[in-house]
């Protein structure tokens, strides 16, 4: 026993950054996209960090992030799903036939009626939940590696798209339908403060309430300062975000005829920023609810302790086989929201939609530090993963890099951040 007249053990000095409780990962990518990005705006004199490519930069990240929030389901149970690309395809030319065919010769609502997005959204959606379910189920209850299922669907719905449209590019699509599609449905200057707003609110209220749960059950909490810090560093990164897709204007061409089509004058000097996308406003929603079920519901619970541990999961009572029905059951109906994004940024379904999305999308969820071996991923780290792969591909296009050297550049990046995930979870695991 220790004498109780000795001095107590020093307690370790926290240092400026421990105080901050972040997570050293997530601070890792956010540093690696900093320097990628940088870096492509000197080698580009400029040009990669103005608001017109920014702009597209986000609206062509949505449809793959899109998908990458579901693959993080996937990879976590310990499967894989090589069809996505694919599965989009079948969607986006099922959504386009509807749009085409069914609504104006079938219902008679013709196209551009406020009906016809919906109802095509809707066989969408259904679309890629059956299929996704039935992939699930071979996997689940026949037992069939989810590998060789979703290499098949990669053969067999990417075909099934083609005979759907007989090989040919289906468009214009419905008006409504192409405002998912980024340039095409802004929310403008106005709408755009406004959500930026809204977010801020969000983001603060999380912070306080996080905080709360954490003194209300004794838990150790940050320094008020810290708190104050990081609450600004959100606040001040949203609104520069909306600020800066407000500063990509609107071509005076495209401000003229937006007043004729209204039959109005425009003022002389008048000037107008696109704003947020409507797209981009989408993925928000559904990283918010991918997040809230992977933290806060017992389905999120359930994947990431079968992804853990699947023995001890079926022991503790959880339906493996189900849990797997309903994961790719998600995926599949992220499949087709990623194809409305997608099918109406290029206003028309094309036979090569979505070609090569399935690597994209899983490069996008293992560089955002999801584990292959299961059990471990975030949805915030597939969206950053999705940006980073997005902005290495835009920054070597601009600067002029072959596409066969682009591609090589990615795979490369792949394996060395599975190679950088695999050091840094050894040596997290030899400190604890």
């Amino acid at each position: 026993m220790t004498d109780a007249a000795s001095p107590q053990a020093p307690t370790r000095q926290r240092s400026f950054f421990d105080q901050f409780e972040l997570d050293t990962r997530l601070l890792g990518m956010i540093g690696a996209f900093a320097i990628l990005a940088l870096t492509f705006h000197f080698v580009t004199e400029g040009r990669f960090l103005t608001p017109r490519n920014v702009f597209n930069l986000t609206i062509q990240t949505v449809s793959v992030a899109l998908m990458a929030t579901g693959m993080v389901f996937v990879i976590v149970l310990r499967h894989i799903d090589l069809s996505v690309g694919s599965l989009l395809a079948t969607c986006s030319a099922m959504m386009a036939m509807t749009q085409t065919v069914v609504t104006p010769e079938w219902l008679g609502l013709g196209l551009n009626h406020p009906a016809t997005a919906p109802i095509a959204i809707a066989v969408g959606i259904l679309t890629g939940a059956v299929i996704g379910a039935f992939h699930g189920w071979l996997v689940g209850y026949l037992g069939i590696p989810a590998f060789i299922v979703t290499l098949g669907g990669l053969l067999v719905w990417r075909n099934v798209a083609w005979y759907l449209t007989r090989g040919q590019t289906i468009g214009p699509l419905d008006e409504n339908f192409q405002l998912f599609g980024g340039i095409n449905g802004t929310l403008g200057e106005t709408w755009s403060w406004v959500v930026g707003g809204l977010a801020v609110a969000a983001a603060l209220w999380a912070l306080w309430n996080s905080r709360r749960n954490k003194v209300r059950h004794d838990f150790p909490v940050k320094p008020l300062w810290a708190e104050a810090v990081i609450a600004a560093v959100i606040a001040v990164a949203i609104l520069g975000f909306v600020w800066l897709l407000n500063s990509y204007e609107i071509p005076q061409a495209r401000l003229e005829r937006m007043f004729e089509d209204r039959g109005e004058a425009m003022p002389e000097g008048f000037t107008q920023g696109y704003g947020l996308p409507i797209s981009v406003v989408l993925l928000i929603l559904v990283a918010i609810v991918m997040t809230v079920v992977a933290q806060r519901t017992r389905l999120g619970r359930y994947i990431f302790a079968a992804g853990g541990n699947p023995e001890a999961a079926q022991l503790a009572g959880i339906d493996t086989r189900m849990l797997t029905v309903k994961v790719f059951a998600i995926m599949g109906v992220l499949c087709a929201i990623s194809a409305v994004v997608a099918s109406s940024r290029l206003t028309f379904h094309s036979n090569d939609i979505g070609t090569l999305d399935e690597l994209r999308v899983i490069a996008a969820a293992v560089i955002g530090g999801t584990a292959l071996s299961g059990g471990i991923g975030t949805i915030y780290g597939a969206i950053l993963g999705a940006l980073i792969m997005q902005s290495l591909q835009s920054g070597m296009a601009m600067v002029g890099v072959d596409a066969p050297l682009q591609n090589i550049v990615v795979g490369a990046v792949l394996v060395l951040a599975v190679l950088i995930d695999i050091i840094y979870r050894r040596r997290t695991g030899d400190r604890t």
